[in-house]
């Protein structure tokens, strides 16, 4: 993909920023990203369980000027863009989320999260948090690569800003201890599905910017690494067994399908996964 735009001015650089060893380092991310769902813990939740420990101080609007930080401010923006345009349609105003990144660990309004997370949304301050080492554990050890495959990451946490802007995270929280965890799984499943469908979204409008340029293969990076996060192959990687009943994030074919359906509809009215049965 290429972006010709400026890049958005709602990114916060914090990394380097002072931070010194968090409770659990960032080397073993992919473990705790597995162990996570292996058990059904969703990843929000698992940030304000961390134990607590040495964060990075995040520099309050210094942009990124490095090219990695300078691609995912350039990514950031066009989902601003995005979104702008479909919550006019709506009828609503879209809040630009903040995007923060660290090394290693940070502070959140969902509580001090150390890298081993991976990328995710803090809905209590309204931010996107990511430590751009993720992206070296997404080619390397989940073997997907490539720059629309890195910006798919920030287009489903940005989805999931979305869901909590338009009410749809607070019907999850309030069925938390109301429904069995079986249940609970299977409503977070359909969370995180309707998060990939609008990644779809934003890279079918995206097309529209006059700043924005997919490339040959690009389509094929989001969905190779849509795969290969699936609830049922990283199961399947990290014990030799799937457990259907503690999926937290859909298949590998579930999250393929919701994402390509949202990039060739390019239609929010398409994206409702609580009331489908294609899961």
């Amino acid at each position: 993909m290429q972006w010709f735009g400026k890049g958005s001015n709602n990114v916060e650089d914090g990394r380097g920023g002072g931070g010194g060893k968090t409770a659990l380092g960032g080397g073993v991310g992919i473990i705790i990203i597995v162990l996570g769902l292996i058990f059904g813990k969703d990843l929000t939740g698992l940030v304000s369980q961390l134990p607590q420990g040495e964060t990075t101080e995040v520099k309050q609007g210094v942009p990124a000027n490095d090219a990695q930080g300078q691609f995912v401010s350039g990514v950031l923006e066009s989902t601003e863009q995005v979104w702008d345009k479909e919550f006019e349609a709506m009828g609503k105003t879209y809040e630009h989320p903040k995007m923060v990144l660290f090394s290693e660990g940070v502070q959140t309004a969902c509580g001090s999260a150390s890298a081993a997370v991976g990328p995710f949304y803090c809905p209590g301050d309204h931010k996107v948090y990511i430590d751009l080492t993720f992206y070296d554990e997404l080619k390397n050890r989940f073997g997907a690569a490539g720059d629309f495959a890195q910006a798919y990451v920030i287009a489903h946490e940005v989805g999931h800003h979305v869901q909590n802007l338009l009410g749809i995270s607070d019907k999850l929280q309030q069925a938390r201890g109301r429904v069995s965890e079986t249940e609970y799984n299977r409503l977070s499943v359909k969370l995180e599905l309707q998060a990939d469908f609008f990644a779809g979204l934003w890279a079918h409008n995206a097309q529209n910017l006059k700043d924005f340029k997919l490339d040959e293969g690009d389509l094929e990076e989001a969905l190779t690494a849509a795969n290969a996060i699936g609830d049922d192959k990283l199961q399947k990687q990290a014990t030799g067994e799937v457990t259907p009943d503690s999926f937290t994030h859909g298949t590998s074919q579930q999250r393929m399908y919701w994402f390509k359906k949202g990039f060739e509809t390019g239609d929010i009215s398409q994206g409702d996964t609580f009331k489908s049965n294609s899961l």
